[in-house]
């Protein structure tokens, strides 16, 4: 009988649960769209519907399960984006709604922190670059207007474990979605208590946290009859799903990762990592990597989410059937520099402070297409600066990029990459990695395979590589000029 996992995977555009085979094959999937709402206790704030997205996730498993065999589901696991979480009490019940990532009402405290802790240290000794939406900030918050929150029973909860939590009735969080929160100790990958201590907080709140695959629990009967899973199904840890992307990509240590989606997140697998100044000043970010010992040195960016703004903007009365063709055709018909458009994709930049991303050089014939292929230049411009950041950081020269994620399906921008960055970008048959990813600990979390190796070795990656074109002379005069 071929044996199954199901993925419970909510990205910040979709949830879906997807059941997927040792060797990676899709037996069934099903997705629903996301969304974030306002929140009802703090006006403009936006705040992840839990129980919509449960409902959704619950709904979309129903029909993947109606679908196979679920006496051959060997495992579930839950994977979502990173730092979003709330506090729970003793019985998994939310003391408050979980604020979204994309909520701007962290950004002052991210600016203050040094009320609290140096920045400068904290950036030492969390490895974790100071962006507006890490935990640290949410917590601080929670501290500042909600200080309820902090009961003796209460307990922290990351996304993906408030959803095992809804499967099992198990409260664990996993330590690659701790690894993005900026309150973690980068040397022992568990809670920093000096950290937390400087914002009054016990790290009890956030324990147990425990490694990728581990069982965290049994499906409930109560979960059971919502998802169609069979009672006492294991559940295992996994969590951010950039790491897991990371490791689905087939990537090994010193190869480079760009998980493109609504972030750009270009990582480096490694053993060894710095959390200086410079790196600070070079805006890297040092996770912990789904597997131990190892660590995903990166930089983050806004990405698809810019090409989803000109989708919506420039091309909501395309038949949707072809909106994707019609946007990259069009692109294509233009040349190298978008006929001078420019655009600055720091649409989402806590740097910025409010400025944002610009577009100049528009004209009164500009056309939508120049628009479009004006941010592939940019986005790839981006990737550039970012590869090259990493390479100082990580004293290394790299030899190609492995692409996944939604951005390594468009052919275009994935040729303007390799163009712009001088090197071939590498794509792989496997295109959800992130379940991939997840899906492996959680086959070797039950046991049905004996190492992580050994899943991974399973997988019939059939990579393929896009080298760069004559084009990238082009891109090279472009920016020596």
């Amino acid at each position: 009988m071929e044996k199954y996992v199901l993925v419970f995977d909510c990205g910040a555009t979709n949830v879906r649960v997807i059941a997927m085979t040792p060797s990676g094959r899709i037996k069934a999937s099903q997705s629903y769209p996301n969304r974030t709402v306002e929140d009802p206790l703090h006006p403009g704030g936006k705040i992840w519907p839990l129980e919509e997205i449960w409902s959704k996730l619950c709904k979309a498993s129903k029909a993947v399960t109606s679908r196979i065999d679920v006496a051959a589901i060997v495992g579930v696991s839950t994977t979502t984006f990173g730092v979003d979480g709330t506090f729970v009490d003793n019985m998994g019940k939310p003391l408050y709604p979980v604020i979204s990532w994309q909520c701007e009402r962290t950004a002052p405290i991210m600016k203050g922190i040094d009320r609290y802790i140096p920045l400068e240290e904290l950036y030492r000794k969390s490895g974790v670059y100071p962006y507006n939406f890490n935990t640290i900030n949410k917590l601080a918050w929670f501290k500042e207007n909600h200080p309820q929150v902090f009961a003796d029973d209460a307990r922290f909860l990351f996304m993906p474990s408030l959803l095992v939590n809804l499967l099992t009735g198990q409260q664990v969080n996993d330590s690659t979605m701790l690894g993005t929160s900026m309150v973690a100790d980068i040397n022992t990958r568990q809670v920093s208590g000096e950290i937390l201590d400087c914002l009054g907080i016990t790290p009890e709140i956030f324990l147990p946290c425990e490694h990728p695959g581990y069982i965290a629990g049994k499906i409930t009967a109560k979960a059971s009859k919502a998802t169609g899973i069979p009672t006492g199904v294991p559940v295992c840890l996994s969590g951010h799903d950039t790491q897991f992307a990371v490791f689905g990509s087939g990537a090994v240590p010193g190869e480079l990762v760009l998980s493109s989606g609504t972030w750009e997140v270009l990582m480096c697998r490694s053993q060894r990592y710095t959390t200086s100044q410079e790196q600070l000043d070079l805006g890297i970010t040092t996770e912990f990597d789904a597997e131990g010992g190892y660590y995903n040195i990166g930089l983050n960016y806004i990405g698809s989410g810019l090409l989803e703004w000109v989708r919506k903007l420039f091309y909501a009365d395309t038949d949707e059937n072809i909106r994707y063709e019609t946007m990259i055709r069009e692109a294509q018909n233009v040349p190298v520099g978008s006929n001078g458009i420019r655009i600055n994709p720091g649409f989402y930049d806590p740097a910025a402070e409010g400025s944002g991303g610009r577009i100049s050089g528009l004209r009164l014939h500009s056309t939508r297409g120049e628009v479009y292929r004006a941010c592939l230049e940019a986005l790839s411009l981006k990737l550039r600066t970012s590869l090259q950041a990493l390479e100082t950081a990580g004293h290394f020269k790299a030899s190609k990029i492995i692409c996944v994620g939604g951005g390594s399906r468009n052919y275009l921008w994935n040729q303007v990459k390799a163009d712009v960055c001088g090197i071939p970008v590498q794509l792989i048959q496997q295109k959800e990695t992130t379940v991939l990813g997840s899906a492996l600990f959680t086959f070797t979390g039950v046991g049905y395979f004996p190492t992580l190796e050994e899943a991974r070795a399973n997988i019939p990656y059939e990579p393929g590589l896009i080298h760069p074109s004559q084009q990238a002379a082009d891109y090279k005069n472009l920016l020596t000029n």
